[in-house]
């Protein structure tokens, strides 16, 4: 939730800026990531091909939330990355799994601030969720918190 929050700030149909050529002057966007978790094109369709199906939308939160655990899941196998680790997880997610491995992250001192940004939130959301624990527990039998 804390890199969907970072990523689209929970908006269906977010899309990065237009860039403008000098000031004023359209010509297009930093990338084609799109929706909830700001996934490529490339990305999005090898998860559809691997995790999701051919339904699955970036506009569409609980299709958004499972790609996101595909792709921590996928930065776990890879680069050997706790799943609780928000941090590492979050340069993954943002410089991909091979610009993770390579370190590409490490000259960026603003997306080492933005990762640390998506920490703190996941673990403000953690104890949020640890404090509706036992109202959960009494409506939803069966679930885990962790």
């Amino acid at each position: 939730m804390a890199i969907m929050a970072q990523e689209s700030s929970f908006r269906a149909n977010a899309k990065p800026p237009i860039r403008f050529f000098l000031g004023f002057i359209p010509y297009g966007r930093a990338s084609d990531a799109y929706g909830y978790p700001q996934a490529l094109d490339s990305t999005w369709s090898r998860y559809r091909n691997e995790a999701g199906s051919m339904f699955s939308q970036r506009d569409k939160f609980d299709d958004s939330i499972d790609f996101i655990q595909w792709y921590m899941h996928k930065s776990w196998k890879v680069n050997r990355v706790d799943k609780n680790d928000a941090f590492a997880q979050y340069l993954n997610y943002h410089e991909g799994q091979g610009g993770y491995k390579r370190g590409t992250w490490k000259k960026k001192r603003w997306l080492i601030n933005t990762a640390r940004l998506v920490e703190q939130r996941t673990l403000r959301y953690r104890s949020q969720l640890a404090s509706c624990k036992p109202e959960l527990d009494k409506r939803v039998k069966g679930w885990t918190l962790f």
